[in-house]
């Protein structure tokens, strides 16, 4: 039987025994491999623990190959027989390195049943340690070793010292000879040098006296040549001062003149010094109030900002107001009651256009803001397709590196081949999102063309608006002239009229009051509007009016002002020819061109629009009970 140690080392083991405390202690490990031949040639494993302070301290354990399949199947071992002692090497090992740690990861346990370590079996457990629990990776059982087991490894034990002494006798003997013989050649080394050091001395000391005399002679001669030398000196040196006393008196005339010039120079100086820090300090004050007005155009800046994205959130709105309000019509209800009423509502028509106005000038405004941040977001987009072209372009590099590699390679995995598909699959994203971007970047660019053509037609209506506002005054204006006229034709009006021939008045302008007409079967007096009416109609039945515009419903009502006996109400019926084609009725074309969006004449009741006076004026209009007439701003554009 042959043993070879693979492991000697002491390790620090922790001691858990029962009802102990934990202690730790080192412990010697021994793992030797045990080959035996006779009858069977087979290997154990024998491992020892012992102590070096307490030589009765001994455990043993002999591990087979069948014991070993035994632990592997208890303990969910993975290796074999064969390696499983360098594992049990490593443990120890890294238990070794982590020892000296105040926590450490892996360490030995020498677990008992018994209080105290004596007789009873012990486990040795390699644990390793982390947060959550205590892993044990191995737990072999040691059993203590008997009297015989004691005495043969105490015997082994003094063999050893014996052996150990042995050898320390023979090296000791050696180390005696050689420092012996070491003495002795110092000894007679040093001796030597002795001598040496004599003839040296000696050498030194003749040496030094022969210098000391040729240096005294030297001393001498050097002394009487310094002396003749000062005597030379100082006649110079007299010389040089008369000279240099000169020199001086000129140069202290020179300095004072220099002197009082840079006095005057200095004065000049000073003043120009202060002159310059009260500009300094001006132009101080001045930067502090230009930063204070800065910080305050920042601040105004971003309150602006704010307002601005509120007054886009209200934009909508109000567009979606502006065309309701383009395309409602004014239901005219009331009657006329006086003059004082019409003035009142005329300007309340005034005072809505003016507002219509400021709409419309702040709709254009926004919508100038909202075609800005559309360019800029057109500026992103087409960063954004740089980019992408670019990510385009390495993709495409990508690929033509994989292309060469594969070419190079002829064994290409399955794993590559999946590689490259999906690199050509983001390819074709990529490019598919490229394309989706230049399409939103066309849609972008449409909006933006649509945005610019909606501005230009708000523009459009604005000036539109500001007409109709100079034609609602002319209305105005002239309705107010044509019911001082009424007024005043009342009031000259004659009481009697006959149903023979047609009896007149004259008005204080000059105009008829009150024709008859028998060839018409109207045998009663008519007011001096309705014979206008007619008298003006056939000289403009066939001019047509084809712009369609918004139209007004209205009853035909007697106006308060003519409630008067002597006025009928005529149902107004136009010629079939005038209700297609309409009647221009003495106006110029340019009255009658299509007006889109135009803003209804509020503030009139609709028995004004309905009465006598207006019909020449107003095309189209079926007057019946409920008759639809456009409205009379439409055809005054001043």
């Amino acid at each position: 039987m042959a043993a070879e140690s693979i492991f000697n080392r002491p390790v620090c083991v922790q001691v858990r025994c029962q009802g102990c405390e934990e202690r730790r202690l080192n412990v010697r490990v021994n793992i030797d491999l045990l080959s035996i031949s006779n009858p069977v040639h087979k290997k154990d494993l024998a491992v020892r623990l012992t102590d070096d302070t307490d030589p009765f301290f001994l455990y043993n354990l002999v591990i087979s190959e069948e014991d070993f399949q035994s632990l592997k199947s208890q303990q969910g071992l993975l290796v074999d027989f064969s390696a499983f002692p360098q594992k049990f090497i490593d443990l120890l090992q890294q238990c070794i390195q982590e020892q000296n740690k105040d926590i450490p990861r892996f360490l030995l346990q020498l677990v008992s049943s018994a209080s105290v370590l004596d007789h009873t079996p012990v486990f040795l457990n390699v644990v390793e340690t982390n947060p959550f629990k205590h892993l044990t990776h191995l737990s072999l059982k040691f059993i203590p070793g008997n009297d015989t087991a004691v005495k043969k490894f105490l015997a082994s034990c003094l063999k050893c010292l014996k052996e150990d002494k042995m050898m320390l006798e023979e090296k000791l003997r050696k180390t005696e000879e050689d420092l012996t013989r070491q003495l002795s050649y110092t000894q007679q080394s040093l001796s030597e040098k002795s001598r040496e050091l004599d003839k040296l001395k000696n050498e030194w000391t003749s040496y030094t006296t022969a210098l000391t005399n040729t240096h005294t002679q030297e001393l001498t001669n050097e002394k009487e040549r310094a002396l003749q030398a000062q005597a030379q000196y100082q006649q110079q040196h007299e010389q040089q001062k008369k000279e240099l006393e000169n020199l001086h008196q000129k140069s202290i005339q020179q300095l004072q003149n220099r002197l009082s010039e840079l006095e005057v120079i200095n004065k000049d100086l000073t003043e120009r010094r202060y002159k310059g820090d009260s500009t300094v300090r001006e132009l101080k004050a001045k930067l502090s109030g230009i930063e204070d007005e800065c910080q305050r155009a920042k601040q105004e800046v971003l309150s602006l900002r704010r307002e601005n994205t509120t007054l886009d959130a209200e934009c909508h709105e109000k567009e979606k107001l502006i065309n309701q309000l383009q395309t409602r019509v004014a239901v005219l209800e009331q009657e006329i009651k006086d003059k004082d009423q019409l003035v009142i509502r005329t300007k309340e028509v005034l005072d809505a256009t003016q507002e219509q106005k400021a709409i419309l000038e702040e709709s254009t405004e926004k919508k100038q803001s909202h075609i800005e941040k559309l360019e800029t977001t057109i500026k992103s987009l087409s960063a954004e397709l740089l980019k992408a072209n670019e990510i385009i372009k390495k993709l495409q590099g990508d690929l033509k590196t994989l292309m060469s590699k594969l070419k190079l390679k002829n064994t290409v995995t399955i794993q590559q081949e999946k590689l490259l598909a999906e690199k050509e699959e983001r390819l074709q994203k990529e490019q598919r999102e490229l394309q989706e971007t230049g399409q939103s970047l066309r849609m972008k660019e449409q909006e933006v063309c649509k945005l610019q053509e909606q501005l230009e037609t708000t523009i459009q209506k604005l000036e539109e608006s500001k007409q109709l506002l100079k034609t609602n005054e002319n209305v105005i204006t002239w309705l107010n002239k044509q019911m001082n006229e009424i007024q005043m034709a009342k009031k000259l009006e004659t009481s009697a009229s006959t149903h023979g021939g047609v009896r007149t008045a004259i008005s204080p302008h000059g105009m008829p009051d009150r024709p008859s007409f028998p060839s018409s079967g109207i045998n009663h007096p008519i007011s001096p509007l309705y014979a206008f009416q007619h008298f003006l109609e056939p000289a403009h039945n066939n001019v047509n009016s084809q712009c369609p515009v918004p139209k007004i419903q209205f009853n035909t009502q007697l106006s308060k002002m003519n409630r008067c006996s002597d006025i009928q109400t005529v149902t107004a019926t136009s010629h079939p020819a005038n209700k297609e084609n309409g009647d221009n009725l003495g106006l110029e074309s340019k009255y009658f061109k299509k007006k889109d969006d135009s803003i209804p004449l509020r503030g009139l009741s609709q028995n004004t629009l309905n009465s006598e006076y207006l019909k020449p004026y107003l095309p189209k209009a079926q007057l019946s009970p409920k008759a639809v007439v456009t409205p009379a701003s439409a055809y005054f554009p001043g």
